[in-house]
Formats: C-alpha cells, sequence, structure tokens
C-alpha cells in the first residue's frame, strides 16, 4: 500500500490553490464543497476561477500575487496547479518544512497527499485512485462504482447517522451494534428508504432496535464457502458476501493468502492448515472448533479450497451441525478440478479423446493409496486425482497396474490458476521423475488421460508452463508435446 487512505476534516479550515486555470477552479469547487475557505494565488484569474469565487463570496478568495513561501503558514491543505516548475518546487519545499499536506498535481514525487476521484453519496463517500501511477483506470473504476451505489444511498446513510446515538445507548456492546446495523443494511428497512419510503424504513429500523434489544443472545451461524482453485476472481458472488459478514473466519492452506484480504478487516482468522498431510488440527478438532463458535453466537466462516463437498470434508463439517440444530449454509465453489483442468488448458471431457471423467483421490484417511479399487481404467477417460502429489510414484503405478499403459499421458497441474502455475507434462512411467525434477511442492493436481496433450495448442492462461517430451500415447490421437516452455498471452 502505497498510500494511507484517510479523509481529511476541512470544515471552517483555511486551504491555498496555487494557480488559476479551469483545473484550480475545480480543486477549488472540491475544497469548498468540503466546508474549507480557499485563497486562490495567482496574479490574474481566469473566467473559471472568477466565477468560483463570484459563487461563494465570503468563503473564497484571491490573493493577487506570485506565490511566495509564508504564505502557506496556517494552511490545513496547499494544492498547485501551476505550470512552473520552480514555483512547483518552492511550495512543496515550503509546505513539508512546515509538515502541510501538500499536492503539486502530475507531479507525485512533490505530492504528500494524492487526491482520490470520489463517489460522492455524501455522508457515504468511496474514494478510488491508482496511486498518481493511473488516475484515468481510477476515473474508470470510480464510474462503475457510480453505476452501482443509487443516489438513495445517501438517504439511508443519513438517516443512519441520526439515529447512531440512539443506537449505541441502547445496543452498548459492539459486536451486538454491529449485527443490528447488518441487519438493517441487509433486510426491508433499507430497501423501504432506497425506494423513497423513509418514514416506513425508519419504522422498521426502530423495530429492529427494539427487538434487538429484549434479545440479544443470538444464535450462531455457520458459513461452508468453496473458496475454489485459488484464483480470487473465481469466488462466487454469494461466498464474497458471507466472507464480509464472517466474525471469525477458518481456513486451510488451500483458501490463504489473497483470499484472507477479502474477508471482513476486523473478523479474527485462525489457521487450520490443511495441507499434503500437514494438518494445524486434526479433522475432528476442526469439527469441534466450529460448532464451539457457533455455540458462541459468531457467525463462522469455514473457508475451504475448491469445493465443500469434493474432497472437502464438507460432509464431515455438517454433520455435528445438524445434530445440534446450528444454522448453516454450504457455498459450492469451482472445483480445482475443474481450474486447474482450466487452466491448464486440459478439456475434462472431449467428444473426440475423451468421453466420461472421474475424481479420484491419491491420499485415503489411512494415508494409504488404493486406487484399484476403482479399476479398471480406460484410455478414453479423463481421471483427476486429488491430493496424490506426495505419493505420485504409487499413483502411477497403480495406474499401470490397473490397465493404463505405460506411455498414457499425465500431467501435474501446481498452484493452479494462479500467476505461480506450472504444468509438468509426461506419461505414468516417467511423470513422478519429472515432477521431482521440477521440484513441485503443492498444492496439485494430477490429470491423467489422451485430451492432455491438448494442452500444447489449448493453454491459455499467461503463466509458468513447463512441457516435458513425453513418449506416443497409447490410444490418444493428439500429437504429443516436445520439450518447450510455454507462456500463452491471456
Amino acid at each position: 500500500m502505497q498510500h494511507y487512505p484517510i479523509f481529511l476534516k476541512l470544515h471552517g479550515r483555511r486551504c491555498l490553490v496555487i494557480g488559476a486555470n479551469k483545473a484550480a477552479a475545480q480543486k477549488s469547487e472540491d475544497l469548498l464543497r468540503a466546508g474549507a475557505f480557499v485563497t486562490i494565488v495567482a496574479p490574474n484569474l481566469d473566467s473559471s476561477c472568477i466565477r468560483v469565487i463570484e459563487r461563494n463570496k465570503g468563503r473564497a478568495y484571491h490573493r493577487a500575487e506570485e506565490f511566495c513561501p509564508g504564505m502557506e503558514h496556517g494552511a490545513a491543505l496547499v494544492l498547485s496547479v501551476s505550470d512552473d516548475d520552480a514555483t512547483n518546487q518552492a511550495v512543496h519545499e515550503s509546505c513539508c518544512r512546515q509538515g502541510i499536506p501538500v499536492n503539486v498535481v502530475d507531479q507525485p514525487a512533490l505530492c504528500s497527499y494524492i487526491t482520490p476521484s470520489v463517489v460522492d453519496r455524501s455522508p457515504l463517500q468511496v474514494a478510488v485512485t491508482g496511486g498518481g501511477a493511473a488516475p484515468v483506470l481510477a476515473r474508470q473504476v470510480r464510474a462503475q462504482i457510480e453505476s452501482l451505489l443509487p443516489s438513495a444511498y445517501s438517504r439511508l446513510a443519513s438517516l443512519a447517522g441520526r439515529l447512531r446515538e440512539r443506537v449505541r445507548s441502547a445496543l452498548p456492546d459492539n459486536e451486538q451494534r454491529l449485527r443490528f446495523w447488518e441487519r438493517v443494511f441487509s433486510g426491508s428497512a433499507s430497501q423501504s428508504i432506497l425506494s423513497g419510503r423513509e418514514h416506513e424504513g425508519e419504522a422498521e429500523i426502530l423495530r429492529l432496535l427494539q427487538e434487538e434489544k429484549e434479545n440479544p443472545n443470538h444464535q450462531g451461524e455457520v458459513f461452508l464457502v468453496g473458496a475454489g482453485p485459488g484464483n480470487p476472481d473465481l469466488l462466487t458472488f454469494r461466498a464474497l458476501r458471507l466472507m464480509q459478514r464472517a466474525d471469525v473466519v477458518l481456513y486451510d492452506s488451500l483458501g490463504a493468502s489473497a483470499l484472507l484480504d477479502l474477508v471482513r478487516k476486523d473478523a479474527e482468522h485462525i489457521p487450520v492448515g490443511k495441507r499434503c498431510g500437514k494438518h494445524t488440527l486434526p479433522q475432528e478438532q476442526i469439527n469441534s472448533r466450529i460448532i464451539e463458535l457457533a455455540m458462541q453466537g459468531k457467525r463462522v466462516l469455514r473457508l475451504k479450497g475448491g469445493d465443500p463437498f469434493i474432497f472437502g470434508r464438507g460432509g464431515e463439517e455438517i454433520e455435528g451441525l445438524l445434530e445440534l440444530n446450528i444454522p448453516f449454509q454450504v457455498v459450492p465453489g469451482v472445483t480445482a478440478a475443474q481450474g486447474a483442468a482450466t487452466f491448464a488448458g486440459i478439456p475434462l471431457t472431449h467428444r473426440d479423446y475423451a468421453q466420461s471423467c472421474r475424481f479420484l483421490t491419491g491420499h485415503r484417511r489411512d494415508g494409504r493409496v488404493n486406487l484399484d479399487h476403482w479399476a479398471p481404467f480406460h484410455t478414453d477417460e479423463t481421471l483427476v486425482i486429488y491430493m496424490g502429489l506426495k505419493n505420485l510414484s504409487s499413483v502411477c503405478t497403480q495406474l499401470r497396474s490397473a490397465g493404463l499403459p505405460a506411455n498414457h499421458p499425465a500431467a501435474v497441474i501446481e498452484q493452479a490458476t494462479l500467476p505461480s502455475q506450472k504444468i509438468v507434462e509426461g506419461s505414468l512411467k516417467d511423470l513422478a521423475d519429472k515432477a521431482a525434477t521440477h521440484n513441485l511442492s503443492g498444492p496439485a493436481m494430477i490429470v491423467v488421460g489422451p485430451t492432455v496433450p491438448l494442452t500444447s495448442r489449448l493453454a491459455w492462461y499467461d503463466a509458468i508452463s513447463e512441457e516435458i517430451d513425453s513418449e506416443p500415447v497409447c490410444g490418444a490421437k493428439p500429437e504429443p508435446s516436445t520439450a518447450s516452455t510455454s507462456s500463452s498471452p491471456c
């Protein structure tokens, strides 16, 4: 984070604008709307600045001279739009000596603060900035947010402000107030206000307040959310909404990193660390911890990689919730198999090569690999093996013993859907050795089947892709890949 976001209270304070062009008029208007007194410093004013002063007599002034060090004394903020480099440098140095926030437009090196693009639904405001590097992009993002926030949000925020002290007095507990306001903003009260029925909405808020005051002990709730294979862009809208509501999140290694940045900022984070046989907490303790937190009245987010019901132990985690009648929701996620195969350019089914697909696990509860149980395997189907990297050699051996040829195509996809994604392609005879050569550590998916060689043509994701020599594929129509490194544009 290059800049610390902050909103300054300028009401009744003096600000200086250096320069007298259209940009100076616009910046002055912004400062005046924030309640500041503005002095425009320039020998002469253009017409736009003259109009600003005429419209704001008593609050906007003109100082008809060039800037000199000392003029900034006592100012709460200084903004320069001068075309003169020497003037801009002098403004910057003078303000820095006195610790006055200063911005020289279009010169980031001379700015101690930046002015963001603002979506104004006062008292609700949303600021967007590109850190001075991409102002046009920031404006486009602002425009998108503008379309999502009706102007009626101003009325909703104003009403909440008027009732804030009343709510604080009735509900002294912070968490209880948080739950109350979330009920208000996500329920019928806010919809009434946004629809123009403000009196009706206010009455509903007061009813909810009385209800909350009389019944402060809410039962907790559990959100079992599939976070997908790792790329935050693959989250569902519902997953994101529940991530923003959670009081506490239990996450494993497959659902960490950038995904956690999307969880509510003040939520408690509890790592449970499920990855490749290394568990911070055993599954039974995870189940108990979820129940314990929910019984405390918390909204518990169980953030899981992939989909909770596909090798995610989601069924185990909700059994205890059902027994105790604890409310819960399950949100499906993009499965690790789908994400890995799609981002590697390997179709799971293809009418010319593979007419079926099976998801298998390379790791059982007792740690053994037992793929023979699902034999026989066929050369015209796709197999996706979860949690198989640790036992990759045994996985390949068992698939061969169950009927697949040694040169049957196979690949390991590590860090699927992320910029660090890596694909190691080979056959059942040599895949384990090639994976070891490339120091794969996971998380990873194993894909076996006749569509694997298509990755050389269909790989579309701009990521690290290792394509290794493989022998001719038995029963597969695609041409085998040759040794190369692929990095296709997204």
